[in-house]
């Protein structure tokens, strides 16, 4: 059991003050505050988080595909709460950067020297028609949720004919490449289970690539052709109808746009996403509604006294728990220097990761930074980068759930040390 400081905030004064305040208890906040308290142990934490449990979302791929269970991906929010920090157990409700303060869900106010801005993002379920009511049903799914990628595994194993599509909106998403390894995950059992050829897997993107850095695309492409898997570009799920099984897509071209129905069998669907309301409603939102930062130091770009990390963030890099590791350190090291009036001494170099399980046993380890250029962790010799490997369904499968749980949230910064600004 952590021993960190909970507050039951109808016990005690409306007003509080912290030295760091921290908004989520998700991978971005929790890893940062490990990280800030590494290099100074006496600053005064507070970490704003509602949420009961925490879920290791990368796995929920790996659920939908049948590895994991769902409780490999779950533990309780309490058990990885650093010891150090004082837990407020309430969402914020408003940012308030002018005046330094923090205005929390049930009237508490906290002030701070320092805010530090990670509550992820939001899933827009609304956004699709018809979309919620016939989630967990119908054939409808999506790996996005907790509750939804054991249904995704449920539809895989059961389904021996038929139509099946994967659906991918408009960027940025979280996990660019989870669309796609729902897809070949169920790809590669209906192909062991000897009844591929009897399903019609159809990939509607509302983009106009496979993926956005192009140097993985001929690998991807390899396996589009190997599972017969039908490319549809420029096509944005706009409404589905669950009990008819029908999906409505808006197709756009040089001419316009029109919408095409289409009926389905399985429908794996990624919807939507945005800023939280509290970012896209605050004065730290840049004009789409994201966090608006520096992408070098990740320091606000108008108030100095914020930071922030994470799927909410503006900048320019792939969403994925990957970014989050390298993204903590420069926060923690920047803040620290913020707070000494010292010049920030960390970059961000736009790092992501996107593990892309193209087969159960292989994967084509993306890894990438600001503008596509890649960032290979392993030298080629170990693990070619642009390929397929076994190497990287290990580091997918086995070494990154360790490197969260045990390393990343607890501030050890394995393999993640900043780079130096000149």
């Amino acid at each position: 059991m952590n021993e960190s400081t909970v507050v039951d905030e109808t016990k005690t004064e409306n007003d509080k003050r912290h030295d760091i305040v921290i908004i989520g208890g998700g991978a971005g906040g929790i890893a940062v505050a490990a990280s800030l308290h590494k290099r100074r142990s006496d600053l005064d934490i507070a970490i704003v988080e509602p949420a009961q449990d925490h879920f290791y979302q990368p796995g929920w791929t790996l659920v939908g595909g049948g590895v994991f269970t769902p409780e490999q991906t779950r533990r309780s929010m309490r058990s990885v709460m650093p010891s150090f920090v004082t837990w407020h157990q309430t969402a914020a409700e408003r940012l308030l950067p002018d005046s330094r303060q923090v205005v929390l869900g049930n009237g508490v106010t906290l002030g701070y020297r320092a805010l530090v801005v990670a509550p992820g993002l939001e899933i827009d379920w609304q956004a699709i028609d018809g979309l919620e009511e016939t989630l967990g049903k119908n054939g409808v799914t999506s790996n996005y949720r907790f509750d939804l990628a054991p249904y995704t595994w449920s539809m895989v194993q059961s389904m021996r004919g038929g139509k099946a599509l994967f659906t991918q909106p408009p960027m940025p998403i979280k996990c660019a490449g989870a669309p796609q390894k729902a897809m070949y995950l169920s790809c590669y059992e209906w192909e062991k289970q000897g009844v591929l050829n009897n399903i019609d897997v159809h990939f509607h993107n509302a983009g106009g690539v496979m993926f956005g850095v192009s140097d993985f695309v001929p690998a991807l492409d390899e396996y589009v052709q190997r599972y017969g898997i039908h490319k549809q570009f420029q096509q944005n799920l706009v409404a589905v109808d669950g009990p008819a099984q029908k999906a409505r897509f808006r197709v756009t071209s040089e001419d316009g746009s029109e919408e095409i129905e289409t009926d389905f069998d399985m429908l794996h669907v990624v919807p939507p996403q945005r800023a939280p309301r509290l970012v896209r409603e605050s004065p730290l939102a840049n004009e789409a509604g994201w966090l608006d930062l520096d992408a070098d130091t990740l320091q606000h770009n108008r108030f100095n006294d914020v930071f922030g990390l994470g799927d909410a963030s503006g900048t320019g890099n792939a969403k994925t728990a990957a970014a989050v590791r390298k993204q903590a350190p420069v926060v923690a090291d920047n803040l620290v220097a913020s707070l000494d009036g010292k010049p920030m001494p960390s970059g961000y170099l736009g790092y992501g990761a996107c593990p892309l399980t193209v087969e159960r046993g292989r994967v084509v380890l993306a890894e990438f930074g600001y503008g596509g250029k890649l960032q290979p962790t392993f030298p080629s010799w170990i693990n070619q980068a642009t390929r397929p490997t076994k190497l990287g369904w290990n580091v997918k499968a086995q070494q990154l759930p360790f490197i969260y749980w045990h390393l990343m949230l607890k501030g050890h910064e394995w393999l993640a040390k900043p780079q130096r600004r000149s």
